[in-house]
């Protein structure tokens, strides 16, 4: 979500991309782009469900809605430009991994890690060509971070000194790997779509590894709280 904010602003399309979901959205606001995202959704169905989010198919469900007001605002025949020219961007998979998988007992007791990303891969599989169905000739696929060295699982699965956790950021490797070819199969099979791959994982590493590089002193910690396992709603002071 963060980073389609930022690419937003990057491409000069708006300041903020509003949540579909937001009490004030404008015309205005629909004709330029929202988002359909949930917080700590996923490939998995189990995900959703898991922490009480949005499904993606529900997600898919606003989209078909979003379209029907486009339509009433613009017309047919601008709508169809609009989502033709449209960058859509798909970031999902860290939260079946961290959460889903290492934090609850429902998965890891089935599957192993490698049989657990190919169903990850199947979902984003599924959920890329519904997106494309839908229209979208530009999609960008965002692989996972480390995930073991975000706070919440360095707390979790790094023992006392709050290291990187390992199979977490192996599991995020083999994903990252396995989407990348189902996205290059995906680009070449899906003759009017353009699907590619966003790699995010060297980036937050180095990040990581060398905070001072980018103007940072603490890459370690959180930003709200303890800084050790909050996230999404814990953050709120009220809890």
């Amino acid at each position: 979500m963060v980073a389609c904010m930022h690419a937003a602003q990057e491409l000069g399309v708006k300041l903020l991309l509003p949540a579909y979901l937001g009490v004030d959205l404008s015309p205005e606001d629909l004709l330029t782009g929202v988002s359909f995202a949930s917080g700590a959704t996923g490939f998995d169905p189990l995900t959703p469900l898991v922490v009480s989010v949005i499904s993606l198919e529900q997600q898919l469900a606003y989209f078909d809605e979003y379209r029907g007001k486009l339509v009433d605002i613009a017309g047919e025949d601008e709508t169809a430009r609009i989502i033709d020219g449209a960058l859509f961007v798909v970031c999902a998979g860290t939260d079946d991994v961290a959460n889903t998988y290492f934090t609850t007992p429902f998965r890891s007791a089935e599957y192993d890690i490698p049989s657990y990303v190919e169903l990850l891969v199947g979902g984003a599989e599924e959920f890329l060509r519904n997106v494309s169905s839908r229209g979208a000739r530009k999609i960008g696929f965002v692989g996972m971070p480390p995930v073991g060295c975000v706070p919440s699982q360095r707390t979790l699965g790094g023992g006392l000194a709050r290291a990187c956790e390992p199979k977490r950021n192996e599991a995020a490797q083999l994903y990252n790997a396995r989407i990348q070819e189902m996205v290059a199969d995906a680009d070449r099979d899906l003759a009017t779509t353009t699907v590619v791959f966003l790699d995010i994982y060297r980036v937050l590493d180095d990040l990581m590894e060398r905070g001072d590089k980018y103007g940072f002193s603490e890459t370690t910690r959180g930003c709200c709280g303890t800084g050790t396992i909050e996230v999404t709603g814990l953050c709120d002071s009220r809890f």
